[in-house]
């Protein structure tokens, strides 16, 4: 199968680990007979160095003729002086709503070697594993009106939904579930708002077309106490933008470390924008210090969802696992007893695991 990918490296160590994924698919390709060809443009602080622009032209032409997208990292303090429109981040936020990028994914999973870094007891994180997928362009963040009245005594922000949008998000995530092991809570705040009523009826009317998913509605401040208390009960969760918001902030600290999360932002064509969740850190950008796990395991998800690879995606995830079982690591995990290496040594770490062909084992050892 042939496959072209957009990489957008972008700030601080985002060119780092966008070069690790990219060596990584590259070995998936090779392993599995497929062919993917790669280009990279500008985004963010590098774009604006370059091209005077968060978000050139030729980046979103590049794009939208893409079959998945690879960000680095955007941002740093060489640029937090220019005004807003012309920050960094404006170049995130523009190319989610230029392609449509309405659903974010956000897996958390515990790796066994990692949870004792966990702010919870390792017997109530081990095991979990789990999806949140969140609305991404509409809700209370883009409302309007948003404004304050009666001379700043007075403030509304609107929050608004047409039913369009809660349909293609929650078709997302119930697609998801059939991904996985087929269990959907739908978190709203349904005694209270009116958003929620209507998420909820949609929601109910849904599942008759995914009958191979179990369903249940959980209100958001009682998902948010057992995502602390039974994370593992967890398989998807869907909900609103903001609610999405706090909930995948809150459920990304359970594992432990922020530099092992992937994520994507996805339209229903199944294009997606793939990065991980840690920041551009400028303090070790170029000192190869850089953790490339988030990235691979974000190149394991585009191979999931945008290239319905799922053999190929297991085999990334199983190598990752199988590396930091083997203690290898870079110097922001914490593992006892482990090896501290280069990001660029971790990365060819995780494809010689891929090359070995021990895939079985592999995720066997993942769960020991």
């Amino acid at each position: 199968m042939k496959k072209h990918i957009v990489q957008l490296p972008g700030d601080g160590i985002g060119p780092e680990v966008t070069k690790a994924a990219k060596k990584v698919l590259e070995t998936t390709a090779e392993q599995f007979g497929h062919t993917f060809t790669f280009e990279t443009q500008d985004i963010g602080g590098a774009a604006i160095d370059h091209q005077g622009t968060p978000l050139p032209e030729d980046t979103l032409a590049a794009c939208r003729k893409a079959d998945g997208i690879m960000l680095g990292a955007v941002g740093g303090p060489k640029w937090d002086h220019l005004p807003g429109h012309l920050r960094p981040e404006k170049g995130l936020l523009g190319i989610r709503k230029q392609l449509g990028l309405f659903a974010n994914l956000r897996p958390v999973k515990g790796f066994p070697s990692l949870l004792h870094a966990s702010p919870l007891k390792r017997e109530v994180v081990e095991g979990s594993d789990l999806l949140i997928v969140r609305e991404l362009t509409g809700g209370l963040y883009f409302g309007e009106p948003r404004e304050r009245r009666n001379d700043n005594t007075e403030v509304v922000d609107t929050l608004t939904y047409t039913r369009a949008e809660i349909e293609r998000i929650v078709d997302q995530a119930f697609q998801s579930a059939q991904l996985r092991r087929r269990h959907l809570t739908s978190v709203d705040k349904a005694n209270v708002l009116e958003s929620s009523r209507m998420w909820r009826e949609i929601v109910e009317e849904k599942k008759h077309d995914y009958p191979d998913v179990e369903v249940e509605h959980m209100l958001v401040d009682a998902a948010a106490m057992k995502l602390i208390t039974n994370p593992g009960y967890f398989d998807v969760l869907v909900t609103e933008n903001m609610f999405g918001d706090i909930l995948s902030d809150e459920a990304s600290v359970l594992t432990g470390s922020l530099g092992m999360l992937p994520s994507a932002s996805i339209r229903q064509d199944g294009l997606g924008l793939y990065e991980p969740v840690h920041g551009s850190a400028p303090d070790i950008a170029g000192q190869d210090k850089a953790n490339p796990l988030a990235a691979i395991l974000s190149a394991a998800m585009m191979l999931r969802h945008s290239f319905q690879m799922s053999e190929e995606a297991d085999e990334v995830e199983a190598a990752v696992h199988a590396v930091l079982q083997d203690k290898f690591h870079t110097a922001d995990l914490k593992v006892a007893g482990g090896v501290v290496v280069s990001g660029s040594a971790l990365a060819r770490k995780v494809s010689e695991q891929m090359s070995s062909h021990d895939t079985t084992e592999n995720i066997m050892r993942c769960y020991v």
